[in-house]
């Protein structure tokens, strides 16, 4: 099957959906694709920029190629810019790399087109057979045009992968027939978390002290410029003695003004440990160094029914206690007491207790680590979820 993966994304990105879509595209390639990612030619930042090989970047072996597609990108121009200027700009980049992507498409053969971007899709649907076309669903919108447009994207393709239960049922409600569409969370790349050092010999590593019980979050600290809740972890940490926050990922602003609330709070300041971001290849060193992973996301539409964070699965598979909000967007992944410590989320989130419990319990900790672990490795590899959607875009074309 030859498959061209159509992302509308910076390579490389500091963003989580740039390591999602390298590692799915070596999964699909590994299940037995030939996979062509096609991106836009975008200026990128200064430091990513200096990144000489995006494939090294992500952590991901050179078994698919990278094409880069034209488009109008005013982005560096308008960086400062917000309301309709900074919409206009996103929009044309938008439409002018969908119309690029169509007339690439138009003298490039492939039997799947896939992505997650429904304007690309609909604009390749002018003159693709349904059966071709597999839309990737990410999210939902709650404006009435969005959800238009979901609608006639999803209806229009032969195959729709839903990234939780919950958003695959509301795209069934939207008309688009069930046979046609397959729950799949996302996952972790086996080969980031296989010989993981100890705690102790990450620790040594990191430079971080051995006597402390740290609790960690990795990944940006806001998405679709929504909060995930930090600032109330660093309220409930205020209450667990002896606890340290370690936080890996960014934008620097953000963990600078967590840092303050940290110390408004009469936290000690010692006790903040904050990499900011760091290679993909990296994460698990950080991750075998908490004691436990964090995910205070707070009841949003999207984090409740339509979020598969790329940290939960990855916290999993470090073997690490995971305490996370309960929300019905990863029901179906992690159980209170099995393999999470789950607790309600914000306004009403309080994990304090929680973290008490695991840290006065470090065989509770091993525990929930271990099962989770083992969750991990059977459900959720990029390559079980490579292996079932090509068996689904198979039964399309």
């Amino acid at each position: 099957m030859r498959l061209i993966y159509i992302a509308n994304m910076r390579v490389p990105t500091e963003k989580a959906h740039g390591l999602q879509i390298m590692q799915n595209c070596e999964a699909l390639a590994d299940a037995g694709a030939e996979v062509q990612l096609w991106v836009p030619r975008r200026r990128n930042t200064p430091a990513l920029r200096a990144v000489g090989d995006p494939w090294a970047y992500y952590g991901v072996r050179r078994n698919f190629t990278l094409r880069r597609v034209p488009c109008v990108d005013l982005t560096p121009l308008a960086a400062e810019q917000t309301g309709l200027l900074a919409r206009l700009v996103f929009y044309l980049q938008a439409l002018t790399f969908a119309l690029a992507a169509l007339a690439s498409a138009l003298f490039t053969r492939a039997d799947v087109y896939y992505s997650r971007d429904r304007l690309a899709l609909l604009a390749l649907s002018l003159v693709k057979p349904r059966r071709a076309l597999a839309y990737e669903a990410h999210q939902f919108s709650p404006s009435r045009r969005g959800r238009r447009l979901e609608r006639l994207a999803a209806r229009r393709m032969g195959t729709v992968i839903a990234v939780t239960p919950p958003l695959a049922a509301e795209l069934v409600k939207l008309g688009v027939a069930a046979a046609r569409v397959l729950a799949a969370h996302d996952g972790f790349r086996r080969e980031r978390f296989t010989d993981l050092p100890s705690q102790a010999e990450a620790r040594r590593a990191l430079g971080w002290p051995d006597n402390l019980f740290i609790v960690g979050y990795v990944g940006r600290l806001h998405t679709l410029a929504m909060d995930k809740g930090v600032g109330t972890l660093i309220e409930a940490l205020r209450d667990v003695d002896g606890a340290a926050l370690a936080l890996v990922g960014g934008p620097d602003e953000m963990a600078a003004a967590l840092r303050d609330r940290w110390r408004a709070l009469g936290l000690d300041a010692a006790y903040f440990l904050y990499a900011g971001q760091v290679e993909s290849g990296r994460v698990p060193l950080y991750l075998s160094a908490f004691d436990v992973c964090a995910m205070p996301f707070p009841f949003t539409t999207h984090f409740a029914f339509f979020a598969s964070p790329l940290k939960l699965f990855e916290y999993m598979a470090a073997g690490r206690a995971v305490v996370a909000s309960d929300l019905p967007a990863w029901a179906d992944v992690v159980q209170d007491g099995q393999t999470a410590l789950l607790t309600p989320p914000a306004p009403s989130h309080r994990p304090a207790a929680a973290l008490r419990r695991l840290r006065d319990d470090p065989a509770q900790r091993d525990r929930l680590g271990q099962q989770a672990q083992a969750r991990a490795l059977e459900m959720y590899t990029w390559d079980a979820r490579a292996r079932a959607i090509l068996c689904k875009l198979a039964e399309a074309t």
